[in-house]
């Protein structure tokens, strides 16, 4: 297996996630033992934000790292462990919500795929960038 940036990085449809991981510092983080679960928003979810949001993101760092941060949580949890939650408390701090019907969601996205393993966590692959608030 390999660790969660690696798995992303060979998926091939997370480019932008990963830079936004790299412009925001979070790399370290990402490739230390963790465990973390990620929501992992595909390329396809951020060409959906509104026109320039990506952009200002990335040149505002700290607001960048706050965003991905809502995306992480600390320990690996698959699908079985969130669909028995209302929530789950996000490395950002704020609550994620957790939709327990099918389609499973996470806040307003759609995992397109769950239960992804990897060396230091697991990751669930979202339709959309999800939001605080």
């Amino acid at each position: 297996m390999a660790k969660i940036l690696e798995v992303a990085r060979e998926a091939g449809c997370f480019q932008t996630l990963l830079t936004a991981v790299e412009v925001a510092g979070l790399v370290d983080a990402l490739n230390s033992d963790g465990p973390f679960t990620v929501f992992a928003p595909t390329d396809d979810a951020f060409a959906a934000l509104p026109p320039g949001t990506v952009t200002t993101l990335v040149q505002n760092p700290p607001q960048l790292a706050r965003i991905l941060k809502f995306h992480v949580t600390a320990g690996a949890l698959s699908k079985a462990d969130l669909i028995d939650r209302p929530s789950v408390d996000s490395l950002e701090g704020a609550p994620i919500p957790i939709g327990r019907a099918e389609p499973f969601e996470i806040k307003n996205a759609t995992v397109l795929s769950a239960d992804i393993a990897c060396d230091n966590g697991i990751v669930h692959v979202l339709n959309r960038v999800i939001l605080m608030g």
